[in-house]
């Protein structure tokens, strides 16, 4: 298989393709994968090919698959109107660099894999959401909405497509976890406001395992209609769309995150950051803090993926990767 991944580098994309190669290797099955980037000099592992945008623009090189992760994290920093701006140009450039290329291909992807957020959905507080769910508008929703619809282009040329909405990734290496393990470290972890809204969680494992099962499946049946079900999107021509919550089936309040956090650590959690204070420091994207979702992962289950880490404590406690 050959698959072309952008934002391969990152917390994400580099864990999958890790475990990728160790999962091809130990079959024997032939496997290149391509790391997508601007820059042309990155450090990168020696079995891993680099290609700039501009190289993907006179390549006729093909690609099996493309997994699309390109873009600026979206709890980095406030969100200003400069800020969103580069928040969804991150997304919407190199999406539209890898739909050109699907375009003018004569041996077209037979899967692009491109990455959304659970933030889709909007804030809905504790109200179970699957792939069938509605949405409520705001930024985070449009943000995703945006970038999906343009991944969805590609099934004009007769590329099925698969959108992941990522919940929070749980590793120490990186995302949000790493950012508090230092405070929670030194004792001065605490929970955020009223600490009942639900964070949707997923162990970076399990992210990874569930993104290489989405590719093995729609592999075996991207050549017939098996690629339908309620988690099906809607588009302008035949070829299949859809979507997966990428988030482990036993979300967490942020009173259980925070106190089965400290007790992992073998530290205190008693401090509290009130919501009135999330908001001066945080201002509109304090909502990612305070306002929780219960998204759940009704289209991966069904489709028989097994969670390797489906409670927080075991993502805490099993890290092997």
């Amino acid at each position: 298989m050959n698959i072309l991944i952008s934002g391969g580098s990152g917390f994400l994309g580099s864990a999958f393709s890790r475990e990728l190669m160790t999962c091809y290797r130990a079959q024997n099955k032939e496997l290149h994968i391509t790391w997508l980037t601007r820059d042309s000099s990155q450090a990168h592992p020696d079995d891993i090919a680099m290609m700039t945008y501009d190289e993907l623009a006179k390549t006729d090189k093909r690609f099996d698959v493309i997994l699309n992760l390109a873009g600026a994290g979206i709890a980095d920093s406030r969100w200003s109107n400069a800020r969103k701006e580069q928040l969804m140009a991150s997304r919407v450039k190199p999406t539209e660099s890898i739909l050109a290329f699907i375009a003018r291909s004569s041996a077209k992807p037979k899967l692009l894999v491109s990455g959304s957020a659970i933030g889709w959905y909007g804030v809905q507080g504790d109200k179970p959401l699957t792939e069938s769910s509605g949405f409520k508008t705001d930024f985070a929703h449009k943000l995703c909405d945006d970038w999906e619809q343009l991944a969805l282009k590609a099934t004009e040329c007769g590329v099925p497509v698969a959108i992941v909405r990522t919940g929070v990734v749980i590793h120490p290496d990186g995302g949000m976890l790493g950012k508090l393990l230092t405070p929670f470290k030194m004792g001065v972890g605490g929970q955020l406001g009223g600490g009942k809204q639900i964070m949707s969680w997923v162990s970076r494992e399990d992210w990874v395992g569930a993104a290489i099962f989405i590719i093995e499946k729609h592999l075996a049946d991207y050549t017939n209609t098996q690629m339908t079900g309620n988690n099906s999107l809607k588009t302008t021509n035949d070829t299949p769309a859809v979507v997966y919550n990428l988030t482990a089936p036993n979300s967490v309040t942020n009173h259980t995150f925070t106190k089965t956090l400290g007790a992992w650590l073998h530290r205190p959690t008693f401090f509290t950051l009130p919501e009135f204070l999330l908001k001066l420091m945080f201002g509109e994207m304090s909502t990612l803090l305070i306002d929780g979702q219960m998204v759940l992962p009704q289209a991966l289950q069904d489709a028989g993926y097994e969670f390797k880490q489906p409670t927080f404590k075991q993502a805490l406690e099993e890290q092997n990767s």
